[in-house]
């Protein structure tokens, strides 16, 4: 086998090529219909199915809104740039277009719907009288309050006018086919970009237990909406007879992608499941322990062993560090391992961007604590106030990829060789 490191960065790569839609999507796409068709879309990978949507179709009518530095050459699909994963003008100038551009169609005319990862922050249009100031700072809560990404999709559904189905009952009574790529533990359509094109049960008293579980600040106008009927779309709701959801990628996908590379390489592959949730700096202990326990049991002529799993770890924010959930379990890993021989270990998110940083995640081995010392850097002290990235960006430990144009959520791999 090569060098630990550089292959685990390999697996890293295949799970996200695996996952790029100019690889996958063309084949989830019918004939072009006859009528017409308008693509929407909005997400992380949103432009570049867009752009995989034009290299089957030709130039497309359409609107996309994707994340500052993800757009894609389209000749017809229109694409917008805007902030994640707090919302900004852009994105509610682009989604109020949007919704104009699919309100006024027939039931001749067809709607491909792209929906990715990042939608929830991408898509805004705040109900009753949010402003969005008030949703930026509610979202920027959200983010810090450690709630999953499940309650923290419910909260956002019910405070817009075009999540939760939404989206797809102002299209009515076109027909619409949505094409998803998963970013959600459990692959469920409606967590996805907080379901645009889905119905959803969940009600506002949900969203009030949430808030206070959590205890996420809101201002008043929030209350307001909660008070009244949100326009969440139940399932069953007739606007959403017309409407396809299909998940074309997803997780699973590519953490066997990434077994296929590791079980040639001569590796005995274990995946761990690719739904896992939780506190980054909990899972990382849970797995520290796995994999020393796993080291403990092999004999000195035994197989690597390759740990994979995937899912949507969290971050409460505790401290003013940058860090991010998957730098966060690299950095809680090491100092679990305390520099245990033999066992290396990646965590980055496939869409190229952990938390808000420009940053992947981050790569560790046995000598990550010792090096970090030798810089007067002090682990346990970076990960009290969460500053992981800033820690691998000083010992240079993290993976910077850019935008990789795709996004199925987390991707972590622990490669162990006896000790």
């Amino acid at each position: 086998m090569q060098d630990p490191l550089p292959f685990l960065r390999r697996l890293f790569d295949r799970a996200v090529e695996v996952a790029d839609p100019m690889q996958s999507l063309a084949g989830y796409l019918p004939p072009r219909p006859e009528g017409r068709l308008v693509v929407v879309g909005a997400g992380k990978a949103s432009a570049r199915m867009a752009e995989a949507v034009e290299a089957v179709y030709g130039p497309c009518e359409g609107l996309v809104i994707t994340r500052y530095g993800y757009a894609r050459p389209c000749k017809g699909i229109e694409i917008v740039e805007a902030a994640h994963p707090v919302p900004d003008q852009a994105g509610l100038d682009a989604t109020a277009r949007m919704l104009d551009l699919v309100g006024g169609l027939g039931e001749e005319d067809m709607v491909l719907a792209l929906i990715s990862g990042g939608a929830s922050a991408l898509l805004v249009q705040p109900a009753g009288e949010i402003t969005l100031a008030e949703k930026q700072a509610v979202n920027s809560a959200l983010l810090a309050s450690g709630a999953p990404i499940g309650q923290m999709n419910v909260v956002r559904k019910h405070l817009s006018r075009v999540k939760g189905g939404q989206l797809a009952a102002v299209a009515y009574p076109a027909r619409m086919l949505a094409l998803l790529i998963s970013d959600v533990p459990g692959d469920d359509p409606a967590m996805i970009g907080s379901g645009p094109t889905v119905g959803d049960g969940s009600t506002s008293e949900d969203v009030r237990s949430i808030i206070d579980r959590f205890g996420i600040d809101v201002p008043p106008s929030v209350w307001d909406v909660l008070e009244g009927e949100t326009g969440v779309v139940p399932p069953g709701d007739v606007r959403l007879g017309r409407v396809e959801n299909v998940i074309y990628a997803a997780p699973s996908q590519s953490l066997e992608a990434a077994a296929e590379i590791a079980a040639a390489e001569g590796c005995e592959v274990r995946i761990l499941g690719d739904a896992l949730e939780g506190e980054a700096r909990d899972v990382a202990a849970e797995q520290a322990r796995l994999a020393l326990d796993t080291q403990a049991a092999m004999g000195a002529g035994d197989a690597p062993v390759l740990l994979l799993s995937g899912g949507e770890l969290t971050v409460t924010r505790r401290g003013d560090g940058v860090g991010g959930p998957n730098a966060e379990f690299c950095l809680a890993l090491a100092l679990a391992l305390e520099g245990a021989p033999g066992i290396h270990a990646i965590a980055c998110d496939t869409d190229g961007v952990d938390g808000a940083a420009e940053v992947a995640g981050a790569l560790i081995g046995p000598d990550t604590l010792a090096r970090a010392e030798a810089k007067g850097e002090n682990a346990m002290a970076a990960l009290a106030i969460n500053d992981a990235h800033g820690f691998f960006e000083r010992t240079t430990g993290q993976v910077v990829t850019g935008p990789t144009l795709t996004n199925v959520n987390d991707f972590r791999a622990i490669l162990i060789t006896p000790g």
